[in-house]
């Protein structure tokens, strides 16, 4: 990996621990060292966060959450202390003009003429708040080519914009797991992540009862797991829950597994499963999905259609070879193209073109 010889600085409203070892990837590529700062999220949220990172400082700061819905703002108390402190080469911020401390971090770094990347998911519909607030920036880092080419639609130069692709994960070290060219003797569905609405794990109950013959295993606790158990007893009784697992508790199960699915948005265990060659089948969300996830290793369905999800679930099965091969191809992704490797990678080159 290229390094930037630079002390960067990066902004974040909340960490959360899954993010925590891309960023220690990035610190290890930045010379000069890396400070991070972010405050909590709203109790509501449900987000696990983190302050523990083993290469990059850690600053804290005091979220102020402001208004809620449609209307919610954050001002970070702390922010611009936190920049005289650390006195970065660069800046890299969420790029979301819902938060309100941004234009001032930003004028901090631009009266010293030390560039600022915005870095976000995209802009959505856009309008003329989002116009405005993009030309502040001197790049952008966008999780999707969705998103990139949003801000692009904005008005925002294209040579300015970089897209580092979604990933929670390393490359996978270990090789792709052998599995026969026939179902032994039935195929497993697989489902890891929390169990709560969003995740639509009633969907994919329901479309085990329509299949039938298949064994779905569930792993993963949550506020639904009741429901989802009183369910499964209902519509399809031979769904496994097993529970929440982690780490080297989860090979056995992607290992032994046919197929991924995940019905419902979120669901941070799809790169895990590409890593052990599984193809999968997910619901249509923000963009990041549309990297990951395609013709070649599995299929994107629209959230909450269940006759979408049979369907597909129905084609994954209809052909056992091509599944493998599929299979083998999501390895391959998940390896050379999406991964936080790669994605550090995209954020050294975006601060190495401005300096």
């Amino acid at each position: 990996m290229n390094h930037y010889p630079g002390k960067l600085a990066i902004q974040q409203r909340v960490l959360p621990a899954y993010r925590a070892p891309f960023f220690d990837v990035l610190a290890s590529a930045c010379d000069g060292g890396m400070s991070l700062f972010s405050g909590l999220p709203r109790p509501s949220e449900g987000i696990t966060v983190t302050d523990k990172l083993q290469i990059a400082e850690y600053r804290p700061g005091r979220n102020l959450h402001l208004f809620g819905g449609n209307f919610y703002a954050c001002y970070q108390k702390g922010l611009l202390n936190w920049l005289k402190e650390w006195d970065p080469d660069a800046l890299i911020i969420e790029a979301n003009p819902r938060y309100l401390s941004t234009s001032a971090a930003v004028r901090w770094m631009h009266r010293r003429n030390r560039p600022v990347i915005g870095w976000g998911l995209g802009a959505g519909s856009g309008g003329v708040l989002w116009k405005g607030f993009l030309k502040q920036f001197d790049a952008l880092i966008s999780y999707s080519r969705r998103g990139a080419e949003e801000y692009a639609s904005l008005g925002f130069p294209r040579e300015r914009i970089f897209v580092a692709y979604n990933s929670v994960s390393p490359a996978p070290a270990h090789p792709i797991p052998s599995r026969p060219l026939t179902f032994a003797p039935r195929p497993m569905i697989l489902f890891v992540g929390r169990l709560q609405a969003r995740k639509r794990v009633d969907l994919l109950l329901r479309a085990c009862a329509a299949i039938q013959n298949v064994r779905l295993v569930i792993v993963g606790d949550g506020p639904q797991r009741p429901a989802l158990e009183a369910l499964a007893r209902e519509v399809y009784p031979q769904a496994e829950f097993a529970g929440a697992k982690h780490g080297a508790e989860l090979k056995p199960f992607f290992e032994a597994a046919d197929l991924f699915v995940l019905p419902g948005t979120g669901g941070l265990a799809v790169h895990e499963a590409m890593s052990y060659g599984l193809p999968v089948i997910v619901a249509e969300g923000d963009g990041t999905q549309d990297d990951l996830v395609r013709k070649e290793n599995g299929w994107q369905i629209s959230p909450g259609d269940l006759d979408a999800l049979v369907a597909a679930m129905k084609d994954a099965l209809s052909d056992t070879a091509r599944l493998r091969r599929m299979g083998e191809e999501a390895y391959r992704i998940v390896r050379e193209e999406i991964n936080i490797e790669r994605m550090a990678e995209t954020f050294v080159a975006a601060l190495n073109s401005l300096t």
